[in-house]
């Protein structure tokens, strides 16, 4: 049984109460009989996705129903020819991958994340790249609903970019999170500390509205690894070289993709900024806490919401540790992780 450990939490000088996780593991006389997990991918394919793509692909317990894809690092028609090259390097082409939103909700001009380049995989073009032909017809939203109906209650939906497709997702179908079995989400802060905006992380800046809509309406449990939490749990370059050295196929397309934000991080003005002290494959937490469970020590169990109205804030993720919301669902923010399991999970990814 997984079980998340109790600790004081520096923000409030609260302590939490241990909380059961729902176990994806049946524990029989000190045997484990692992359950197949079943996974739908929601994406704006960065490098960081990728390697997450690569992460749940090469777990064997791990079933991926399907690939959604939403602009975010990059436009969303080279968000959709990045996944369809991520699926062509590890040869398992047969996933279906959809096409998503184009834009926030509110239309917000596409600006992308430089970091990856300016195609979302570090501007390495592939001539040998799948078309888009490749792509499912149905729209990412419609298949979303139609998984979680299918298989309702089995589904663990991975959010890796702007929430802009989930957030259709409810307001076409208000139940459709009580379909799910859980939600684990890459974004939003835990300390105000922006890496998008002066306060706000990436994705959940990208989109505001999509993300207060998101936390505020997801009756399942939602699992958050925010930026600061990715930033803390950083890994050593030596890692990385040692991840990107793997004699595979693999690990030449990720050393080839990742050169460019390699270069952008040696190249940051300033040396003081959270990201610049070691390797952090940010997606890749949220990932690995939904192929195992138990690489997630410890949670911060409280009710989240998204500001809207900041001049300097908006975006934010807004955690309420003195339960003054009064939320009934509470977000479990991930605050400590197994790094070693971490780390072996991501060997695999390359093997």
């Amino acid at each position: 049984m997984l079980t998340f450990s109790t600790f004081s939490n520096p923000l409030s000088l609260q302590t939490l109460k241990p909380r059961e996780a729902a176990a994806d593991d049946i524990a029989v006389r000190g045997t484990t009989i692992m359950e197949k997990k079943l996974i739908l991918v929601d994406v704006d394919c960065g490098v960081d996705d990728a390697q997450a793509i690569m992460m749940a692909l090469a777990s064997p317990s791990v079933e991926i129903l399907g690939i959604t894809c939403c602009y975010g690092n990059t436009t969303l028609e080279n968000v959709c020819r990045n996944v369809l090259r991520v699926l062509q390097v590890c040869d398992r082409q047969e996933i279906p991958v959809y096409s998503g939103a184009a834009a926030s909700l509110l239309g917000n001009p596409v600006e992308g994340a430089l970091f990856h380049g300016k195609d979302g995989l570090g501007d390495s073009p592939d001539p040998e790249a799948p078309g888009l032909d490749r792509l499912q017809k149905e729209h990412a939203v419609e298949a979303m609903l139609r998984i979680a109906d299918a298989r309702a209650g089995e589904v663990s939906l991975v959010a890796t970019g702007p929430l802009t497709n989930l957030a259709l997702a409810v307001k076409m179908d208000p139940v459709f999170p009580q379909k799910l079995k859980n939600v684990f989400i890459m974004g939003g802060n835990m300390e105000a500390k922006g890496n998008h905006t002066i306060c706000g992380e990436f994705n959940f800046a990208s989109d505001p509205e999509a993300a207060y809509i998101v936390l505020n309406e997801y009756t399942c449990p939602t699992y958050i690894a925010t930026w600061e939490f990715t930033c803390r749990s950083q890994l050593p370059w030596a890692f990385l070289d040692e991840w990107m050295a793997q004699d595979s196929r693999k690990a030449t397309f990720m050393k080839r993709i990742f050169s460019h934000s390699l270069e952008f991080t040696k190249a940051c003005n300033n040396p003081g900024e959270i990201y610049t002290g070691g390797f952090i494959p940010c997606d890749c937490y949220a990932m690995a806490a939904a192929i195992d469970g138990s690489i997630v020590h410890e949670v911060i169990e409280c009710g989240v919401s998204v500001e809207m109205k900041g001049e300097f804030t908006r975006g934010m993720m807004v955690m309420d540790m003195l339960n003054k919301l009064k939320k009934k669902n509470k977000a479990l923010v991930i605050n400590t992780i197994d790094l070693e399991k971490f780390k072996a999970l991501l060997m695999s990814a390359l093997k």
